[in-house]
């Protein structure tokens, strides 16, 4: 799946994912291929995703996550 997090700086990440995990305000969550559409804000936390076997992190205040057709957009501050 493609996932796309851009900051007010600029595009932050893009790129080709197995697993994403959001720190939302209802607590952590993950999203896996095949994902239903959703909305739904985030809060202080980590993102935390998968790419080629790797995990990587990017730490942030809050910001809103949107996933449609395997595709999520990630927007932080």
């Amino acid at each position: 799946m493609k996932l796309e997090i851009i900051s007010p700086e600029g595009l932050q990440f893009e790129g080709e994912t197995e697993s994403v995990s959001l720190p939302g305000e209802a607590g952590l969550f993950d999203i896996l291929p095949h994902h239903s559409m959703l909305i739904g804000a985030l809060q202080k936390g980590v993102i935390r995703y998968l790419t080629h076997g790797e995990w990587n992190e990017l730490p942030i205040k809050s910001g809103f996550v949107e996933v449609k057709d395997d595709h999520l957009s990630v927007c932080i501050e």
